[in-house]
């Protein structure tokens, strides 16, 4: 354009549109430029920043994979949740398995790019990884997510698209959990913790295959279900978000089955610890500390793993010869130190619960006290269910079955043992009830020994009691002789002072 070439407005409102012309003309070219034109091309020239201002409309979120010496929440979450928005434009991606997981998992590779929507706001994640060089020598690959979105609505993803990607990579990753039971047994790894091992829980017990009274069953699962839903609740009155549930019972009658069930219901991993590891009441605690949230605390046959001392007798207890005491355990139970973690279960067994100190039974530390008694005719139908099948309840010996489980003591462990030998019904319930059968007589014959057992030492009571008898008649009939003979003495004595001369004497017998 050649300025010496056109024409000078000859008045004012000629030089007002010329302005405006011109002012058209540049705002059609910053337009075209921010459409066209890559950002970093434009960033170049300084005379278009004069013009147009700022060139870049975009804002971008820089997500590192480490805060300092910790790991970023919200890099994490990002990784969970971006596995959900792969697409098939994304031309490469990363293919990995762990021996825990149960499917192979894919996600992005480094330069690559996802795009996501929320709210109508078109974001874009990029992964990138650099080599980070260290003062010190060495280095270590730096990773991170380059979030970009347009400058206005920064707000509104910080303040809602982050938590909620927060929010749902918590589900994605609760969905997908694998469940986990640790053990100080079990070689360390990096899922556990300082003082944990950990295996996967492969358990597959289900509150839907155990055998146990129905009512029971389903108020353990609203229980459940009431406190996991409660965080707010424990807040507001001021208790530590945990519950406690004792399960007694006579063995083999589910009490590690149920432990497995409330752990695959809620998806919540399974800390066992054994108490003849504790050492002192600091063990104990530096032990507990190292378990996380969202998870079951066991503590198995508590009333016979370890002997502990009575909180009346500590006072004058050597520590040095005990491990730990009561008063240790129950503060991290129920005392201050039970606030350093939420969402917990804490769940003791034992076959005598009036073995236990009353302090451990009480409300707030043990809230639920389950009873697993043994085996009952619902019970049972649930055990040839899923051993048989349902039809297997039809069966004409199923009714004598029946019958005999309501005449005795059979735990449920033993019944599905005797399930387990066969697979045709006929043959595998005529064998259970040739083993009730059995077992019924066993159990009547054990009885009569002990009747006559009984008998036996209530004859041998009285044996001894008729033998204490004579020995007292006995004593009492050498007493009165001694008394006898003693008076008469005396009165020969007495005599003998009467009709002699002076004072006399009188002869004493020894006693």
């Amino acid at each position: 354009m050649n300025f010496k070439d056109m024409a000078v407005p000859q008045s004012v409102s000629a030089l007002f549109s010329a302005y405006a012309s011109f002012a058209t003309t540049m705002m059609l070219i910053r337009s075209l430029t921010n459409e066209l034109l890559p950002a970093k091309l434009i960033s170049f020239s300084s005379i278009f920043v004069y013009f147009f201002g700022s060139i870049s409309s975009q804002t971008k979120l820089v997500i590192e994979e480490n805060s300092g010496f910790a790991m970023n929440e919200v890099f994490q979450a990002a990784e969970f949740y971006l596995r959900t928005k792969i697409s098939p434009s994304i031309d490469t991606l990363k293919v990995t398995k762990t021996p825990r997981q149960k499917k192979v998992t894919l996600s992005i590779d480094k330069d690559q790019e996802i795009i996501d929507y929320f709210e109508n706001i078109r974001l874009q994640w990029r992964f990138l990884c650099s080599v980070d060089e260290r003062n010190g020598g060495g280095s270590r690959e730096k990773r991170q997510f380059e979030l970009s979105f347009p400058k206005k609505f920064r707000d509104r993803i910080v303040d809602f698209y982050l938590p909620y990607v927060l929010r749902r990579a918590k589900e994605i990753k609760e969905e997908n959990k694998v469940v986990k039971i640790f053990s100080q047994e079990c070689q360390y790894d990096d899922d556990s913790g300082g003082n944990w091992g950990s295996v996967n829980l492969e358990h597959p017990a289900t509150f839907d295959t155990l055998a146990m009274d129905p009512e029971l069953k389903q108020s353990i699962i609203e229980d459940l279900d009431r406190f996991v839903r409660r965080k707010d609740f424990y807040k507001k009155v001021g208790k530590a978000w945990k519950r406690g549930y004792l399960l007694e019972g006579p063995p083999g009658t589910g009490k590690s089955s149920l432990i497995a069930a409330m752990a695959n219901y809620l998806k919540f991993d399974i800390y066992d610890l054994d108490l003849t590891n504790m050492y002192s009441n600091s063990d104990l605690r530096r032990v507990l500390l190292a378990t996380t949230n969202r998870s079951i605390l066991v503590i198995e046959d508590i009333d016979c793993s370890v002997q502990i001392q009575n909180r009346q007798s500590e006072e004058h207890f050597d520590q040095s010869s005990s491990k730990f005491t009561l008063s240790g355990m129950l503060n991290f139970i129920d005392g201050l130190w039970s606030s350093c973690g939420d969402e917990r279960i804490i769940i003791f067994t034992t076959n005598n619960k009036h073995r236990l100190d009353p302090a451990l039974l009480r409300a707030g530390r043990m809230d639920m006290h389950i009873n697993m008694s043994y085996c009952s005719r619902e019970g049972l139908r649930v055990l040839v269910s899923n051993y048989l099948g349902g039809e297997a309840t039809k069966h004409s010996t199923y009714g004598e079955i029946e019958e005999l489980i309501g005449e005795m003591e059979v735990a449920p462990a033993e019944i599905a043992e005797e399930l387990m030998k066969g697979e045709e019904t006929e043959a595998v319930l005529g064998g259970l009830v040739g083993f009730l059968k059995r077992k019924r007589e066993e159990e009547r014959k054990e009885k009569e020994e002990k009747k006559e057992e009984k008998g036996e030492e209530e004859e041998k009571v009285e044996e001894e009691e008729e033998e204490g008898d004579k020995i007292v008649e006995e004593e009492e009939a050498t007493k009165k002789t001694n008394w006898e003979l003693r008076n008469r003495v005396r009165r020969t004595g007495y005599g003998y002072r009467g009709r002699g001369r002076g004072r006399g004497f009188t002869r004493r017998i020894p006693m």
